[in-house]
């Protein structure tokens, strides 16, 4: 299946007019969450994706990352054993199918962060000579580069996208590896349904402000016909026509006090539509009487064990403080 480019994307930087890098957001947030668990030691990841080209133009789509058995370090400085590799290739086949490795990640304390010969070396090493994103971050403050092949050498590239989708193959690759660097997803999923509550109030507040403009400009335009129409009367000062023009006002009055009507209800039956849609999207439950998150979370997922991820996502600090008809973003 041809791949499209991501609608709901987030600009970092000044991204390359000939190659463009997309990155899903769980990818980016599970790189971050390996620089945190694993502070102290180099930490490394392989990226997962595929590359589609369009005559000049190069897309770039890493949706995955597997973490690495081990990122060795000497004297000399990292290196990546086939040990690794081979792991990694086996990891791929399991979660991401028709996946391919694209790039590695690393973090490394303990040394400058900027590119070297060290890294370059590993790069050259693990992918052929034209291909391979690099992404270099710094485990302590989270700075990031990201570098690709150009040139004969590996450049930093000014920017990249960060794009979203539910992503099921990274999901179930982190539920199987939370255990190594104590990862959840529910950790994650807070974070991207607050982003997605914004993003809907934002594009609600939108809608409401078209909404209002083209009613403001319909009742304008029709205020204007009437207005000619009474002036036309005034300067023919004729009785019969004055009373004629009268009923075709009131003819236009009713006419567009229907379409007004009509296009009200059309209007409310999309927007009932619309929410309707997007809480299925989000997993919203409505709370009945009776209800606690105990309940909502067997009700759920047919256990106990979500209660404190369904309080997170919801901001309740006393999860029994919740009342009927409430609506509950589920993880």
């Amino acid at each position: 299946m041809e791949r499209k480019i991501p609608k709901n994307v987030r600009q970092i930087g000044n991204v390359s007019d000939s190659l463009k890098i997309y990155v899903e957001d769980y990818v980016d947030t599970y790189l971050n969450q390996l620089c945190e668990k694993e502070a102290e030691i180099p930490v490394g990841a392989f990226l997962i994706g595929d590359i589609v080209r369009e005559e000049e133009l190069e897309y770039q789509y890493i949706y995955g990352a597997i973490q690495m058995e081990e990122l060795g370090q000497d004297e000399n400085g990292v290196f990546v054993n086939e040990e690794t590799w081979r792991n990694a290739c086996e990891v791929c086949q399991t979660f991401f199918e028709n996946g391919e490795i694209i790039g590695w990640f690393a973090a490394i304390p303990g040394i400058p962060f900027a590119m070297n010969g060290n890294l370059k070396k590993v790069h050259q090493e693990i992918f052929a000579k034209d291909k391979g994103i690099f992404i270099l971050k710094d485990p302590v403050c989270k700075d990031e580069m990201y570098f690709a092949p150009k040139f004969n050498d590996l450049m930093q590239m000014n920017g990249h996208y960060i794009y979203y989708e539910k992503n099921p193959s990274m999901q179930n690759y982190m539920i199987s590896s939370r255990k190594k660097i104590g990862v959840t997803p529910s950790e994650i999923v807070v974070d991207r349904a607050a982003k997605s509550f914004r993003d809907l109030v934002q594009t609600k507040m939108l809608q409401q402000e078209k909404k209002e403009i083209s009613k403001w400009t319909y009742g304008a335009a029709t205020f204007l016909v009437l207005v000619i129409l009474v002036i036309g009367v005034t300067m023919i000062n004729n009785y019969d026509r004055m009373k004629s023009v009268q009923t075709a006002i009131e003819t236009i009055s009713n006419s567009v006090g229907k379409e007004e009507e009509v296009h009200a209800k059309e209007e409310n039956k999309k927007e009932e539509k619309t929410e309707e849609k997007k809480e299925e999207a989000q997993n919203v439950y409505i709370v009945e009487k009776g209800d606690t998150l105990e309940k909502i979370s067997k009700k759920a997922y047919g256990d106990t064990q979500h209660i404190e991820a369904i309080s997170k996502m919801n901001g309740l600090e006393n999860g029994n403080l919740i009342y009927i008809g409430q609506k509950l973003l589920l993880p």
